[in-house]
C-alpha cells in the first residue's frame, strides 16, 4: 500500500464523500485479504486526520463524521458476524468519567478495520459503574480512554475495583489498556494508576490489543 491510496482516502473521508471512500475500499481487493486492506486504508487515514485536528487545520465535525463514515465502511465490508472477525477474548471500550468521545472513535474505527469486534460502552461513566460492567459482561481487555487528569487518576480506583473479585465466582481481572492526554504528558503515569498498558494513537492501541489477544489464547 502506497502513501497515496491512504491519503486519498482520508480526502475523502474529510470531504464526506462516502461513495468515493467506498471506491477506493473496492480497488484494494478486499475478497482478499479483507482485514489488511482495511487496516491499510483506514488506520494510517484516521491517525492523521487526529493529528490533523490537534493541530486545528479541521474541525471537530469533521473529525467525527471521518470516524463515523469509516465505522460505517469496515462493517460493511467486514459485517460483525463475519467468520473474519476476531471476537475472543471479549473486548469492550470506555471513556472514564469526561464527556469526550473522538480519540474513543477513531480507536473503534482503527480496531474494527483490524478485525477486532469489540463492545462500546460509552462516555461519562464512573470507576464503579464500568467495573460493575466489565465484571457483568466477563470482560477481557478493557480499553480506557480519558481526557482530563482527574479522570485519569480514577483508573487507579477502576484497577483497584477490577482487581476484587467481589461476586464474580472466577473472576479474573481484565487486561487495562489506557490512552489520552494526561498519558501523553506524563509518561509514568499509566504505571501509577495500575494500567498494564498505555496507547499514544490508536495505532498503538491496535497493536496492544493483539499481544493482549496473543497472550490469552
Amino acid at each position: 500500500m502506497n502513501n497515496a491510496a491512504w491519503q486519498d482516502f482520508e480526502v475523502a473521508l474529510l470531504a464526506m464523500d462516502r461513495i468515493r471512500a467506498r471506491a477506493l475500499l473496492r480497488t484494494e481487493r478486499l475478497e482478499e485479504a479483507v482485514v489488511s486492506s482495511l487496516e491499510s486504508l483506514v488506520i494510517p487515514s484516521l491517525e492523521q486526520i487526529g493529528i490533523r485536528w490537534e493541530a486545528g487545520e479541521i474541525s471537530l465535525a469533521q473529525v467525527y463524521m471521518a470516524g463515523r463514515i469509516a465505522e460505517e465502511l469496515v462493517d460493511e465490508f467486514l459485517p460483525p458476524m463475519s467468520p473474519q472477525r476476531t471476537d475472543q477474548p471479549k473486548i469492550a471500550i470506555a471513556v472514564l468519567e469526561d464527556c469526550h468521545a473522538l480519540g474513543k472513535r477513531i480507536v473503534i474505527s482503527a480496531l474494527r478495520a483490524s478485525g477486532y469486534e469489540l463492545t462500546d460502552f460509552g462516555h461519562g461513566l464512573t470507576a464503579v459503574d464500568l467495573a460493575r460492567r466489565v465484571k457483568r459482561e466477563g470482560v477481557q481487555i478493557l480499553l480506557i480512554s480519558v481526557l482530563m487528569l482527574h479522570s485519569a487518576l480514577r483508573v487507579a480506583e477502576l484497577r483497584k475495583l477490577l482487581g476484587d473479585s467481589g461476586d464474580c465466582a472466577g473472576w479474573l481481572p481484565p487486561r487495562l489498556i489506557v490512552g489520552g492526554a494526561p498519558f501523553l504528558f506524563d509518561s509514568r503515569l499509566w504505571r501509577d494508576v495500575g494500567a498494564d498498558a498505555m496507547g499514544r494513537n490508536a495505532a498503538e492501541a491496535v497493536s496492544l490489543v493483539k499481544e493482549a489477544v496473543e497472550e490469552q489464547k
